[in-house]
């Protein structure tokens, strides 16, 4: 079985590296190149050295003095074979370095590219720090045996023209030190079917201590507020144990290995010795010939050593590759038409017979409605009831499972990509914003001077707070815009989407940490903007939803009833009961947020 999963993870580590060979075609045969020419020049100084021993040195011995031309042809060969290995060895290392890290950075962007293609359903089944692993960790360890790969082709050449060196030396010279290559093989195979295993378990646990330590970044908020430091420590730390232990057995088989794979040639270099010793005192062979061989041998110890690298990190390169082709292989991709909307004016939305489900769970079950252009629409229902699925649905970030939302009378699902976000704009429950200026987070990328920023500002009443800020839009919020408020964060998403002049505007509940009579100014002011949008609010608080010229009501994902609000509350007693319950709550917090002394001033 050990010898299967061996033999397997070879020819899958060989299709990988042929994927790069194939890629990467020029760059790989110049470094193929070089590294001949190393592996060459490295047989050729083997040479040298041996001509310079006959014809130089021991002639030095004997007659007591050197021929000049003798030492200048052998000082000459000396260093143009150690010139020309030189630039093999750096020409091989750079090339090398180009072939890793361009295939690295291919794959990073390959994988990047099509996290931004599959649909947020596929994301929701996949941790984040899963993600992040696949993207970095994956994608550097599918590449790495890139880097000793063209020293490994370099010594195959090397070998083959020491053998064939050897030969011409000396035949009896020669096959003694080809028991060698045997042993190295054999000891490869043997340091594969152990390194294997170790090399895939410590690869996975990379993945999965990355993902702890991004769950407890990302809920760092609830860890704090729960006192639930140690629990994350201790559940991180021992991930991260596991994972030290893992590296530590890989370590441990290449400490074992990687000295004798060093031996083995050292000991071909004393059995040529104890033969060559014997056979130059019989006079089958002479000084120089000796020395050519055994000094041959000395120098295969290191550049032997590349093959090893190379089989060492297959295994870790094909774990590497497959979770990254698991990402790549992904199915669920959405399909976009060649449709564009090009009417500048509010777009009107149509909900036709809309199904979702997560699962076996349906959330949503033919849901229809439409808004017409230019209209406001409140979705108004109890926590659970679909809203937020529903919004995913009218932006295109997943698909139905049965059912159409039409834009214009067009199906989403015919407007090219990037149509949608042309003309649909949405302002999340959660806010996002970037480590970065005011101007930056609100533009983020869109070609808007500042007198559109400060526009939009104005829509979504944030230019008082941002004119205040120290260096006005230029002033940087800090990493999820710690540095501002809830309601401030709310504002700058809401004009980041306002700047835009989208067509549909949506609202997830997206000004629920703003104050009330603000949030009744940017509603007024979406209504009356000179380009206006068609809008769909998801509400709860009743000045809100008074606002909106009609209200959706879902329940348990199904339109349970629609209409304006005044004529909903007195004929629709499920909306009357939540709508009125959210407003005995604002009372409540509003009350309790009255100091005392203000209290018994209204009650006078």
């Amino acid at each position: 079985m050990a010898s299967k999963v061996t033999s397997a993870v070879m020819r899958q580590g060989l299709r990988v590296l042929g994927v790069a060979i194939r890629t990467e075609k020029a760059v790989f045969a110049l470094a193929v190149l070089a590294s001949a020419v190393y592996g060459g020049m490295t047989v050729a100084s083997a040479w040298a050295l041996g001509w310079a021993t006959q014809n130089v040195v021991l002639p030095a011995f004997g007659e007591g003095r050197a021929v000049a031309g003798a030492l200048w042809t052998g000082t000459f060969l000396i260093m143009g074979t150690a010139l020309l290995k030189a630039l093999g060895v750096a020409g091989r290392r750079i090339l090398a370095g180009i072939l890793q890290y361009r295939m690295q950075a291919r794959s990073r962007r390959d994988v990047t590219k099509q996290y931004l293609r599959l649909p947020l359903s596929w994301h929701h089944r996949h941790p984040t720090g899963q993600l992040l692993s696949n993207a970095s960790a994956d994608a550097e360890a599918a590449w790495a045996p890139l880097a000793p790969l063209p020293m490994a082709v370099g010594v195959i050449v090397m070998l083959i023209t020491a053998a064939v060196a050897m030969l011409f030396t000396d035949l009896v010279l020669a096959l003694v030190g080809f028991l060698i290559f045997p042993a190295i093989a054999v000891l490869n195979l043997v340091y594969q079917r152990k390194l294997s295993p170790l090399a895939t378990r410590a690869q996975q646990l990379r993945a999965e201590v990355s993902e702890i330590a991004h769950e407890s970044f990302d809920g760092a908020l609830v860890v704090k507020t729960l006192g639930r430091e140690d629990l994350e420590t201790e559940r991180f730390q021992r991930r991260a144990h596991e994972l030290r232990d893992a590296n530590i057995a890989v370590g441990r088989v290449r400490g074992l290995f990687d000295p004798m794979l060093e031996a083995l040639p050292t000991i071909g270099v004393l059995a040529v010795l104890g033969v060559g010793s014997a056979r130059l005192s019989g006079g089958s062979i002479d000084s120089g010939d000796l020395v050519q061989v055994a000094y041959l041998f000395t120098l295969l110890a290191f550049p032997i050593r590349a093959l090893g690298w190379v089989l060492a990190e297959l295994p870790r390169s094909v774990v590497g590759w497959q979770r990254v082709q698991a990402v790549l292989d992904a199915s669920g991709s959405m399909e976009y038409g060649q449709a564009a909307a090009t009417s500048p004016a509010p777009a009107a939305l149509e909900v036709r017979g809309v199904s979702y489900a997560y699962g076996e769970a349906e959330v949503l079950h033919e849901v229809t409605f439409d808004v017409p252009a230019g209209r406001t629409v409140a979705l108004v229902g109890p926590t659970g009831s679909g809203k937020s699925t529903l919004v995913q649905l009218l932006v295109r970030l997943v698909d139905p499972d049965r059912g159409q939302v039409l834009l214009d009378g067009m199906d989403v699902r015919e407007l090219a990509h990037g149509g949608i976000a042309e003309s649909v704009a949405l302002v999340p429950q959660q806010t996002f914003l970037f480590d970065d200026t005011v101007r930056g987070n609100i533009t983020l990328g869109l070609d808007a001077g500042d007198e559109d920023v400060r526009a939009a500002l104005r829509l979504a009443q944030a230019d008082g707070f941002v004119g205040r800020l120290a260096d006005g839009l230029d002033t940087r919020v800090g990493e999820r815009g710690t540095s501002l408020s809830g309601g401030q964060r709310q504002r700058l998403a809401l004009a980041r989407a306002v700047v835009r002049r989208p067509r549909l505007l949506i609202l997830d509940d997206a000004t629920s940490s703003v104050d009330p009579q603000v949030e009744a100014k940017i509603l007024y002011g979406l209504r009356d903007a000179a380009e206006a949008s068609t809008v769909v609010v998801v509400a709860y608080r009743m000045a809100t939803i008074a606002l909106a010229d009609e209200v959706v009501y879902l329940d348990h994902g199904r339109v349970v009833d629609r209409g304006p609000h005044d004529e909903l509350i007195g004929r629709c007693a499920g909306y009357r009961n939540l709508v009125t319950a959210y407003e005995r709550e604002e009372a409540e917090r509003a009350a309790i947020d009255v100091p005392a002394g203000e209290e018994e001033e209204v009650s006078a």
